[in-house]
């Protein structure tokens, strides 16, 4: 896998947690842990990114 591909799918899985997250916010059932667990993969994921984009 390139590098760029490797980038593409991170933030694929970055939009999907997105929209996980709006979701949960909506929910009016949605657990306040499930929600910070989320935003924590989100922000990996976008660090991750950032960390790979710079390097590239």
């Amino acid at each position: 896998m390139s590098l760029s591909s490797h980038i593409e799918e991170l933030k694929k899985k970055h939009h999907a947690l997105s929209e996980k997250v709006e979701a949960a916010q909506r929910a009016p059932g949605a657990s306040s842990l499930e929600l910070a667990e989320l935003k924590k993969q989100k922000l990996k994921i976008k660090e991750e990114i950032e960390r790979l984009t710079i390097n590239a």
